[in-house]
């Protein structure tokens, strides 16, 4: 697949949700996990049993001013607003930074008013931060990488996927050539 992502949370405060959230991005192929504002203490070793700061770049933003995320790099904010775009039917940005809000709140207005998209949940009530961002990474890696279809009733077969064509090689010279040759 083509593209990254990455997820972060803006104030978060509980080590445990913190360590459960990236031990999933690390599962889930995230390329970079972030913090904006955190305020936990430096026990999520605890819940983050793959050792994710290893494998993973993460960085810890003091506040919304220090923030930076790779150019091209689209801001989806994770939060229930009425006209938050419901996840099954969002389209996943190929280079995309998630954002949730912390445990006991929302992302901030100022963090929304960054978002490139807000996406919500649909679910009767909020999620624990590190459950809802386990869902958001779950759906892009479902909704952007290749799989085959899902059979219609259960236990049925899986729609194979087309192998793969390339196509012929592009040159700049031979654009050229073919371009000089029309004239």
């Amino acid at each position: 697949m083509r593209g990254y992502f990455g997820i972060g949370v803006e104030g978060l405060s509980k080590p445990m949700n913190a360590g459960n959230l990236y031990r999933s991005a690390h599962a889930l192929g995230a390329s970079f996990v972030f913090t904006v504002a955190a305020s936990y203490r430096d026990e999520i070793r605890k819940s983050d049993t793959s050792a994710m700061e290893g494998q993973v770049p993460f960085y810890e933003f003091e506040d919304l001013d220090a923030m930076r995320l790779p150019r091209g790099c689209a801001l989806v904010g994770v939060e229930i607003t009425e006209d938050a775009i419901e996840l099954p039917s969002f389209c996943h940005p190929r280079c995309a930074a998630y954002v949730l809000g912390m445990e006991r709140g929302s992302l901030s207005p100022e963090i929304i008013e960054c978002c490139d998209h807000i996406v919500k949940i649909p679910t009767q009530f909020s999620l624990n931060v590190a459950t809802a961002g386990a869902i958001v990474m779950y759906d892009r890696l479902i909704s952007l990488q290749r799989f085959g279809a899902r059979p219609v009733v259960p236990g049925g077969d899986i729609e194979p996927l087309p192998e793969h064509v390339f196509g012929e090689p592009l040159s700049r010279k031979r654009g050229l050539k073919r371009e000089n040759a029309s004239r």
